[in-house]
């Protein structure tokens, strides 16, 4: 099976205001999909916009790093990321991301099941 990107889906979430607060392209948009794996993503975060600290329970996330820099915030240490960086939130830990750079922050998004 294959899709192109422009036959996947995009949800676009807004910030209070209504500005573009980030968009996410669902990678794993087949039928069959594994379902340990809840999210396989496509996450792009605009100039000075980020994915609010959140916890992971039963779950851990992964990202990796495509383009752009930002401040990954790792239960409360921050780190600053670029292309070619990997991530890693376990269950029972939370983390955020924001984007520090004046380009789009994009980055594969994964989290798996426990």
């Amino acid at each position: 099976m294959y899709k192109k990107i422009e036959q996947l889906k995009t949800v676009t979430k807004k910030t209070n205001e209504g500005k573009d607060k980030m968009f996410k392209t669902n990678l794993a948009d087949f039928d069959g999909w594994n379902p340990k794996a809840r999210l396989f993503s496509l996450v792009q975060v605009p100039p000075g916009e980020e994915v609010d600290f959140h916890m992971h329970v039963g779950e851990s996330e992964t990202f990796f790093i495509l383009s752009g820099k930002g401040i990954y915030t790792d239960n409360g240490t921050q780190v600053e990321v670029a292309p070619g960086m990997v991530t890693f939130t376990p269950s029972g830990e939370g983390h955020s991301i924001k984007n520090t750079g004046d380009d789009m922050l994009s980055f594969i998004a994964l989290i798996v099941v426990d």
